[in-house]
């Protein structure tokens, strides 16, 4: 993945988890709008989410973004 979509996965993560709490959980979807405007980079993040980590549709936010921060 690359920096950018790195740092809006965190920048996502902290909003919800400052608004919702640490047991707030979300999908990877909640880093994208509802217009599909970059295929590309949704099924680059929906394939690190699903085939390469083998993750639930819905994950903690806390752990998306330790996971995201291991990346770099």
């Amino acid at each position: 993945m690359n920096k950018e979509i790195k740092a809006k996965i965190i920048q996502v993560c902290d909003a919800k988890i400052a608004a919702k709490g640490e047991n707030v959980g979300l999908s990877f979807y909640a880093f994208f709008k509802n217009k599909n405007d970059n295929p590309e980079l949704l099924m680059e993040v929906a394939q690190w989410w699903i085939l390469e980590n083998k993750l639930d549709h819905f994950e903690k936010a806390v752990k998306i973004k330790e996971m995201v921060k291991s990346l770099s």
